[in-house]
C-alpha cells in the first residue's frame, strides 16, 4: 500500500473541507448582513403601501403595492416604502378646531362677501398604477405619505387640490347669484349648490391632473366618481343679517298698519251707513247702546215704568 497517495488524500480532503467550511461562513456572514439591512412591514385595514427597490448602490424603482391588512412583509436593503390612507377621507373646511380650513370666503353677484364653511368627502384613487402616478407626481413633491390624514404634508396637499379649486369654484358659482336670495331663497342656494358641485368636480381634476381624488364609495375598480360636497348656507356679514332683519320687521309692522288702517275704514263706512238710516243723533245713541254706555229699558204693556236709580258706590 502507497502511505505517500493515501496521506495526499487525506490531506486534499481535509483542505477541500475546510474551503468548504470558509466558503459557508462567508455565507453566513454575507447572508447576516443582508439580513441585517431588511425591513419588516405590515399594513393597517385603511392603509396601503407603496413598495421601492433599490437605494445607494442602484437605481430606485418601483417594486409593488402592498395591500391593506396584509401581513408581516419582507423589504430588501435599502429598499422604502411609502404609506397612503385607504378608505374614505375628509377635507373639513368649517373652521372649527380639527379642521383642514377655515370657511372659504366669496363674493355674490352684487359685490357682498359671505363666508361659506362645508367639507368635501373623497377616497384616494389607490388602484396600484394610480397609486404610484400620484405618488410620483403629487406625493413626493408635498411628503403627501407614512402617516395620518393629520400629517402636515397630507394637509398641505389637501389645501393646494382642495382649497384652491373648491375657492375658485364657489367664486365663479356665486357670481351668478345675489347674497339675498343665497341667503334668504332655499331653491336658489340648491342651484348654487349644484353649480358649486359641478365646477369643484372640474377643477379639482384640473388642478391633480388625473383620477387621484374620487367618490367616498370608490372602490378601486369602475368609474372614480365625483367627490361629495356639503355646503352650509353663504353667510353675509353681521351688519347686512341685522340690517336685513330690521327691514323684515318694518315690512311686518307695515302689514299689521295696513291691516289696522282697513280695519279703521270697515268701521267709517259702517258708522256711515248708520247716520243714513238713524240720522246723527240716532246713530250716536246706537253707538252708545252698543258699547253699554245706556241701557234700554222695556216698556210694559200697561205703560207703567218703575225707574230706580243706581245705586252710588
Amino acid at each position: 500500500m502507497n502511505t505517500r497517495k493515501t496521506n495526499d488524500t487525506v490531506s486534499s480532503g481535509r483542505g477541500r473541507l475546510i474551503k468548504w467550511l470558509v466558503a459557508a461562513v462567508a455565507a453566513v456572514v454575507v447572508l447576516g448582513i443582508m439580513l441585517s439591512g431588511c425591513s419588516r412591514v405590515s399594513t393597517q385595514p385603511d392603509e396601503v403601501l407603496l413598495h421601492y427597490a433599490g437605494g445607494t448602490f442602484e437605481a430606485i424603482k418601483f417594486e409593488r403595492c402592498i395591500n391593506p391588512s396584509s401581513g408581516a412583509t419582507l423589504l430588501g436593503p435599502g429598499d422604502t416604502s411609502y404609506s397612503y390612507p385607504y378608505g374614505q377621507r375628509t377635507f373639513d373646511f368649517s373652521g372649527t378646531g380639527d379642521a383642514e380650513s377655515k370657511p372659504i370666503r366669496i363674493v355674490s353677484k352684487d359685490n357682498v362677501e359671505m363666508s361659506v364653511a362645508g367639507s368635501a368627502t373623497f377616497t384616494l384613487n389607490t388602484s396600484c398604477k394610480t397609486l404610484q402616478q400620484f405618488h410620483e407626481k403629487i406625493g413626493l413633491k408635498y411628503r403627501a405619505y407614512n402617516d395620518d390624514d393629520e400629517s402636515p404634508g397630507w394637509n398641505r396637499m389637501l389645501n393646494f387640490y382642495f382649497k384652491q379649486p373648491l375657492d375658485r369654484a364657489m367664486d365663479a358659482a356665486s357670481q351668478e347669484f345675489e347674497w339675498r336670495k343665497l341667503f334668504n331663497d332655499p331653491a336658489v342656494k340648491q342651484q348654487w349648490e349644484t353649480r358649486v358641485g359641478q365646477l369643484a368636480r372640474q377643477f379639482i381634476k384640473e388642478t391633480s391632473g388625473g383620477d387621484y381624488f374620487c367618490n367616498q364609495n370608490y372602490s378601486g375598480s369602475g368609474d372614480c366618481g365625483d367627490v361629495a360636497l356639503t355646503i352650509q348656507k353663504p353667510e353675509p356679514p353681521k351688519s347686512l343679517v341685522d340690517a336685513l332683519a330690521s327691514e323684515q320687521a318694518a315690512k311686518a309692522e307695515n302689514v299689521a298698519q295696513t291691516q289696522r288702517n282697513a280695519k279703521v275704514r270697515t268701521e267709517l263706512e259702517s258708522i256711515k251707513d248708520l247716520v243714513g238710516v238713524l240720522g246723527p243723533q240716532g246713530a250716536i245713541l246706537w253707538k252708545a247702546i252698543q258699547d253699554g254706555k245706556v241701557e234700554v229699558i222695556p216698556v210694559p204693556q200697561n205703560g207703567n215704568i218703575n225707574i230706580t236709580p243706581r245705586g252710588r258706590g
